[in-house]
């Protein structure tokens, strides 16, 4: 599924994001608009240079070695089914890897952090060692492990800039995490980024 463009020009600075940003750890039912869900992953991994490849997060060697995965829940976003959703960069789409609502099983992977399963939308960011490793060898692993935390910063701005809240979690069963949501195993979980708008 082809997304809604991204928006260029948001409601607040960033200074103001960066000074309201907090993590939250307790959401509204209320649903999201596929808006709101491409412009999170546009900020977390999007193209963001006219006929080229760089992307919104830097990147060492510009290798790009995570994908950014939502695990999406029943009515969580209007017109989306309940899946696990795969973003591609290249194109600005999701592509479905999983049918169902699993951000129960989500967060019990989470070492059942429950409160997981009430957030419309739950951002997984994973790594692909390989890509950055075969440039960097060992090092690339602490590249790649500075990369997600430069996406999940952009996360939670932009979830700031429109309105929303969001999470972030570091504690969870990396086998369980990847089994429950159906992703190549090659495919490291670093970061569980619940998000929706907060109670």
């Amino acid at each position: 599924m082809i997304l809604p463009h991204p928006n260029y020009d948001g409601n607040i600075s960033v200074e103001k994001a960066i000074k309201s940003r907090r993590t939250v750890r307790s959401f509204s039912s209320r649903p999201l608009q596929l808006a709101h869900l491409s412009q999170l992953f546009f900020s977390a991994q999007g193209i963001t240079e006219d006929g080229g490849f760089k992307r919104a997060a830097p990147s060492g060697g510009a290798l790009y070695p995570l994908d950014v995965y939502a695990v999406v829940g029943k009515g969580a976003v209007e017109g989306l089914d309940p899946a696990v959703y795969h973003y591609i960069s290249s194109s600005h789409k999701i592509t479905t890897i999983a049918t169902g609502d699993r951000r129960g099983l989500l967060a019990k992977a989470a070492l059942h952090q429950m409160w997981m399963a009430d957030a419309p939308v739950n951002f997984v960011i994973t790594a692909e060692y390989a890509r950055i490793c075969s440039k960097y060898g060992q090092r690339g692993v602490r590249y790649a492990i500075i990369e997600a935390g430069h996406v999940g910063q952009n996360i939670f701005l932009q979830a700031e800039a429109l309105g929303l809240k969001a999470g972030i979690v570091g504690a969870f069963n990396d086998r369980e995490v990847i089994r429950v949501m159906e992703i190549p195993s090659e495919h490291e979980p670093l970061l569980v980024m619940p998000a929706g708008f907060s109670k």
